[in-house]
């Protein structure tokens, strides 16, 4: 493969049709679970880019592209995903999208678009001995498209030894690499609580029985969790996201009340913890108040955690693209299925800065900045080279012990 310098000046070329594709991919959006036209658009990009094989229908609409070497050795997996979101966008860009109420705001056109970059390097000049496989993935926005992944029999065929990703970062220095060991991105889960009494009329509210003083205490109290529980854990946090009580009407007191909250945590098992408390907490107040509880589950995402050996080699393909590369203090509070992934293998999620200017993520007004797209393509074909050249290569890193 490629060493940085010689990456650089084979993608040179290559960017105007990188940008064209990004700008493509925004302009035709797939929505979680509904990813096969954008899965088809992919597929005729690589048809292109001759992989050895690829690999469709992982998990949903996930693809994966294999480019072998002559010899055998790691696999090194990197990662982008396939969704948009649910956002109407504003038709002020050119390339502004053509379905109604959906949009890339998050990046995943630009981050597919850097895959694509790297498929066109690999392409040119193939691993000399194990292989990258590029996974274009499902339904990360709901969280249940790496899952799937792994879960598909189809895994078996590209079970890597390292896997990376990257997520574009608002706010950080343009083109700047962002990577900590640990922890990378919050587990985070929703819970919808229901309670349940009965209604009557306003001018006697004594002949039913209103949830309206248990959605009153209900609320303080989830807010109130992460600081009971988990009071060193920065990362950790409770948001409403969601509540009403009876309907909107003068004459009728409320019988049935509804929140909605989403839980977040710097680690998986803290983040069941909330959840249990949470739960107990609205089945309690239910019980002192007479009413009937239900709850559900909603859009899990475990923590992304970096082991020590990915965050490494990210570090050390910052450098030898001549990227700036920044630690992190903590990780972030959204969160990213990734670590599905990385919980069967070695590896690392990072971040590439999309400058100080660029709109926040899942904003109307965001949009990937097209000059980001060399510097991700370089960071993740330097780190697939340099993992398939790594100290384990040509062992089993999986079989090894993860660093602690």
């Amino acid at each position: 493969m490629f060493g940085a310098e010689a990456a650089r000046r084979a993608l040179a070329q290559e960017l105007p049709a990188l940008t064209e594709l990004r700008r493509a991919l925004h302009r035709t959006p797939s929505l979680s679970d509904e990813e096969q036209p954008t899965a088809e658009r992919l597929l005729a990009w690589l048809g292109e880019h001759a992989p050895a094989r690829t690999v469709r229908g992982l998990g949903g609409a996930g693809i994966a592209a294999v480019y072998d070497g002559a010899e055998p050795g790691p696999t090194v997996l990197l990662r982008a995903e396939l969704d948009a979101l649910p956002i109407a966008e504003p038709g002020h860009l050119a390339h502004a999208s053509q379905i109604p109420g959906v949009s890339h705001k998050c990046g995943h056109d630009g981050h597919m678009a850097i895959l694509a970059g790297v498929a066109k390097l690999v392409s040119r000049s193939p691993p000399a001995k194990g292989r990258v496989v590029l996974l274009f993935q499902p339904a990360e926005e709901t969280g249940t498209g790496a899952r799937a992944v792994v879960q598909d029999p189809k895994f078996a065929e590209i079970a890597p030894d390292y896997a990376f990703a990257l997520h574009n970062l608002p706010g950080y220095p343009k083109a700047s690499i962002a990577v900590r060991a640990g922890a990378f991105a919050a587990a985070s889960e929703g819970l919808e609580i229901w309670l349940a009494g009965a209604s009557s009329h306003a001018s006697e509210p004594h002949l039913g029985k209103s949830p309206a003083l248990a959605l009153s205490q209900l609320i303080p109290a989830l807010l109130a969790l992460p600081a009971q529980l988990l009071p060193m854990d920065t990362g950790a946090a409770v948001a409403i996201t969601h509540a009403n009580l009876g309907e909107p009407s003068f004459g009728i007191a409320a019988g049935k009340a509804r929140v909605q909250t989403t839980m977040r945590s710097s680690e998986t098992a803290d983040l069941e913890r909330l959840m249990t408390a949470a739960e107990r907490a609205a089945e309690g107040l239910g019980a002192a108040h007479g009413l009937e509880v239900t709850h559900a589950r909603h859009d899990r995402f475990g923590a992304t955690a970096n082991d020590d050996d990915g965050a490494r080699i990210v570090r050390e393909a910052a450098k030898a693209c001549g990227l700036a590369c920044e630690g992190l203090p903590g990780p972030f509070p959204w969160s990213e299925d990734f670590g599905e992934i990385l919980g069967t293998c070695r590896g690392a999620m990072f971040g590439v800065g999309a400058g100080p200017s660029c709109a926040p993520l899942h904003n109307e007004e965001y949009d990937f900045p097209d000059d980001i797209l060399e510097s991700g393509v370089l960071t993740m074909t330097t780190a697939a080279s340099l993992a398939l050249a790594d100290e384990w290569a040509g062992r089993t890193p999986r079989d090894l012990p993860r660093a602690p």
